[in-house]
C-alpha cells in the first residue's frame, strides 16, 4: 500500500472529498487530484509539513504517511538508478545569469555556454538552489512570508504552497523554469563569483530574507599534522578525579598541546585545564578559551 492508496481509502471511510483536503493541507484542488493519481510523487518527508496536515485531517497515527511516502520515494529512486536524469538546464540558464553581477555576466555566460552544465554552471545554481531552499524550509510555517511571496510571483496562497513543496523537493538536475520564476527569481537579487577561489556570494531579497548576505568560500587548505597522544594525556583521561568534567571543547583543546618531545603527566593536563577555564588568565568580557 502506498501513500495514495491510504489516502484514498480514508477520504472514503471518512465520507470526505478532495477538495476537504486540499483545504485543510492547505493546497490546490488540483495538487491532490495528481498526487493521486500518481500524476506526482510524493514530496519528501524532511522537507514539508504536508502529511502531519493530512495525517491530522483523516485522523491517521501519527508519522504513517511520512514512513509510506519514504519507502515510496526509495523505492521509485532505486528503479530510476539504471537511467540517470539528465540536467534539463537550458530554460534556466538565462534566468541565472541574469541574476549574476553584471560586470562578470559576460565571462560567466562564455564559461556557461563553452561547457554546458559544467562544474561552474553546477555549482553556482547548487548554491543559488540550496540558499532559496533553505529560506523557504525555514518559512514553510509562515503564513505571512507565504502570502508575500504568492503576491510577489503573482499567484494564490494555496498555489504557493504547492509550488514551494514542489520546489523544497526538486534537485539540481530537475530545477524547473517555474522554480526559478516562483522562489529564485524573488529570493535572490543577485550573485557573484571569484573564479579564482571560486568564492560565491549572494545577495537576498531583504523583505523575503532575514540575512542580505551569504558568503560561500572554497579554499584549498593543507591537513593538519598528526598530533602523537601522549601517555600523560591518557592516564589524565583514565583518571575520572581529573577529567570526569571536562567538556568534549576542553578535550579538543588538551588533544592539540605540542612539547617537543617533552612528555608531561596526567597532572600537567590538570593544570593545564584549570587555566583554560580561569577567566583572569584571558583579558576582556568577550575573550574565550584557545580551542
Amino acid at each position: 500500500m502506498d501513500v495514495p492508496q491510504v489516502i484514498r481509502r480514508r477520504l472514503k471511510e471518512l465520507g470526505l472529498e478532495q477538495k476537504d483536503l486540499a483545504a485543510a493541507a492547505a493546497v490546490t484542488e488540483s495538487y491532490i487530484s495528481q498526487l493521486l493519481a500518481r500524476k506526482k510523487a510524493p514530496p519528501a518527508p524532511d522537507r514539508t509539513d504536508i502529511y502531519d496536515k493530512i495525517g491530522k485531517f483523516l485522523k491517521l497515527p501519527g508519522g504513517e504517511l511520512s514512513k509510506l511516502a519514504e519507502l515510496q520515494r526509495k523505492e521509485t529512486l532505486r528503479k530510476k538508478v539504471a537511467d540517470p536524469p539528465r540536467p534539463l538546464f537550458r530554460e534556466v540558464r538565462e534566468l541565472t545569469l541574469g541574476k549574476c553581477e553584471p560586470r562578470k555576466r559576460k565571462q560567466v555566460r562564455a564559461i556557461f555556454e563553452k561547457e554546458p552544465f559544467g562544474e561552474i554552471e553546477r555549482l553556482i545554481t547548487q548554491k543559488l538552489l540550496d540558499v532559496a531552499k533553505r529560506i523557504a524550509k525555514e518559512e514553510l510555517a509562515s503564513e505571512n512570508w507565504l502570502r508575500l511571496v504568492a503576491r510577489l510571483s503573482k499567484r494564490s496562497y494555496e498555489q504557493t504552497r504547492v509550488l514551494i513543496l514542489e520546489f523544497l523537493d526538486t534537485d539540481v538536475f530537475h530545477v524547473s523554469i517555474e522554480n526559478c520564476v516562483s522562489f529564485l527569481d524573488p529570493l535572490i537579487e543577485s550573485w557573484d563569483i571569484d573564479l579564482e577561489n571560486f568564492g560565491v556570494e549572494i545577495v537576498l531579497n531583504r523583505r523575503l530574507a532575514l540575512e542580505r548576505v551569504k558568503r560561500f568560500e572554497f579554499q584549498e587548505k593543507k591537513p593538519e599534522p598528526a598530533v602523537e597522544r601522549q601517555p600523560g594525556l591518557e592516564q589524565f583521561f583514565k583518571d575520572a578525579s581529573l577529567s570526569g568534567d571536562a567538556t568534549p571543547d576542553e578535550i579538543e583543546f588538551l588533544k592539540r598541546l605540542k612539547f617537543n618531545g617533552r612528555r608531561p603527566a596526567a597532572i600537567y593536563y590538570y593544570r593545564e585545564l584549570q587555566n583554560l577555564r580561569d577567566p583572569l588568565h584571558f583579558a576582556g568580557p568577550l575573550s574565550r578559551a584557545p580551542r
